[in-house]
């Protein structure tokens, strides 16, 4: 056979596989593909095969990463998860006004004559919808528009902020929504489930330096009406929640099957005595109410308040720690880069987060390798078991780094776990898909990496119950649910009670067969 036979066959075969990958990923679960089953034998080695054969097309690629289960999203701020064309919608209908100026959105009265239109404007405009849309997401910015993507990325939450705080319920259901149809089966949502409530407790009572007098008097002047008022609060944002989705109607969404939990947060660039009030509420609620399942700081890592209170904040944490070692905690760190702040503020933030605030997850982790003694932090990391999410969309946007630059593939590399998160996907303009891209074309990830990092998702949720996992190295199943799992059997008998007692290994099992059906289509 000629060379330039021998090429017109592997081309013709490249596109053939190609074309297998595709059908595999259109074709219903119920219907296999018969012709991949000439190639490798298990479900799992046709799926790793069609995933290899995507690689190199990003198209391709794109349809089997959304059509692949990827478990939970651990890091997701639902205000700026919304895409800005649905927070226009929210807008005009709640009659809100916009400063042309800052295109911030403000109550009524609007005066258009005096560069306050009404946001219905927007709705015939289209010169001024297309504004708003690049006003508050990431949507067509440039390194060269003068405004860093740290400020523009930031800069949009006060813009919006009006739209997302009335309709904090619609919101949600669509984040629900869209993580369906993402074949994500979890939300970890972290905003101030409290609704500022815990932050005008911390500005009546004032600061005072010792925090065992100050978290007492939290309990003693108002924190029960805190907790109180946050449960009511998720009560009637679920209840809009499941009207919007239509989740007690013969034809549900399917976002009502995301099982969803939420992060009480602290904004850890206001007063101290506010901040630390949010974190005691968290903590507070994470006893009452079994919706809110930890506690989290959040707002730029590298504002002055925050640098200037960052050991601060520790010590809140580790004093709440002592009180309820139970409690989980994540915390953003590391979220910075070099010249974003003095080489001082590089040095500390993650150590502390795991050592003295108590962090079992660390959001972004980015400036790690500029921390001071970073293989030791490493290795404390990997003993401990701290997850790092890893929001690779974000942290390219916000601080430019990425590629060779983002320690995403040492972190895996020195045995510390992680996971993709989104972060949030309506101001980046991204989805829980884009993040499983930008990792493959990266840093060349195999389809067992990929289920690793899906599986992690899980494992490391603040999900009540033990997990589904006896070892997490080899992925073995806890006794009573190793031989259906090997099977890919209906649980029953021991195995339907284990899983019935223990919530995260529910969703864990409800994963792998999310993963069986998905590997049948090969």
């Amino acid at each position: 056979m000629s060379c330039a036979s021998r090429v017109t066959r592997l081309r013709r075969h490249a596109a053939l596989s190609l074309f297998v990958v595709v059908l595999a990923i259109l074709t219903p679960a119920t219907a296999p593909l018969r012709a991949a089953a000439q190639g490798p034998q298990s479900a799992e080695e046709r799926a790793a095969a069609a995933f290899e054969a995507s690689r190199d097309n990003p198209l391709l690629l794109h349809a089997f990463l959304k059509a692949m289960p990827k478990g939970g999203d651990l890091h997701n701020h639902p205000s700026g998860a919304e895409f800005a064309e649905q927070y226009i919608a929210y807008a005009a209908e709640e009659g809100l006004c916009v400063l042309r100026e800052t295109m911030t959105l403000v109550p009524p009265p609007c005066d258009a004559t005096a560069a306050r239109p009404p946001v219905s404007d927007a709705l015939r405009q289209q010169a001024l919808y297309d504004a708003l849309v690049d006003a508050w997401s990431m949507r067509d910015w440039v390194a060269e528009s003068g405004v860093s993507g740290h400020d523009q990325f930031f800069g949009t939450f006060d813009r919006f902020g009006l739209a997302s705080s009335r309709r904090i319920g619609d919101v949600i259901a669509n984040a629900m929504s869209r993580a369906a149809g993402e074949n994500l089966q979890y939300l970890e949502l972290m905003f101030g489930v409290d609704r500022g409530a815990a932050s005008e407790l911390g500005g009546r009572i004032g600061w005072n330096d010792d925090l065992g007098i100050l978290y007492g008097r939290y309990q003693a002047e108002g924190m029960d009406s805190v907790v109180a008022q946050a449960r009511a609060f998720l009560d009637s944002m679920e209840a809009r929640v499941r009207e919007v989705l239509a989740c007690d109607s013969p034809s549900p969404d399917p976002g009502c099957r995301v099982a969803v939990r939420y992060l009480q947060t602290g904004t850890r660039v206001i007063p101290p005595e506010r901040v630390f009030a949010q974190l005691a509420a968290g903590f507070a609620l994470v006893k009452a109410d079994p919706r809110v399942v930890g506690v989290n700081l959040v707002a730029p890592e590298d504002a002055y308040v925050a640098r200037r209170d960052y050991r601060l904040h520790m010590e809140m944490l580790d004093l709440l720690h002592q009180r309820a070692p139970e409690t989980s905690v994540a915390l953003h760190a590391g979220e910075l880069a070099p010249g974003l702040v003095p080489p001082e503020d590089l040095r500390f933030h993650i150590r502390d987060a795991v050592e003295r605030g108590h962090a079992r997850r660390i959001g972004h982790g980015v400036d790690l390798f500029y921390e001071d003694e970073p293989f030791a932090l490493l290795a404390d990391m990997s003993r401990r078991n701290v997850l790092v999410e890893i929001a690779l969309v974000s942290n390219d946007q916000i601080l430019g780094v990425k590629g060779i630059h983002h320690p995403f593939p040492l972190y895996r590399r020195y045995g510390v776990p992680v996971a993709l998160v989104t972060d949030d996907m309506g101001i980046s303009r991204a989805t829980m898909t884009t993040q499983f891209q930008m990792a493959v074309e990266s840093y060349g990830l195999s389809y067992a990496d990929l289920k690793y990092l899906v599986r992690n998702s899980l494992e490391y949720a603040f999900l009540p119950g033990a997990s589904f996992w006896q070892d997490r190295s080899t992925f073995t199943p806890v006794p009573a649910c190793q031989a259906a799992h090997a099977e890919r059997a209906t649980p029953t008998g021991d195995c339907a009670a284990w899983l019935e007692r223990h919530e995260r290994a529910r969703l864990q099992w409800q994963l792998e067969a999310s993963f069986a059906s998905f590997e049948a289509r090969f």
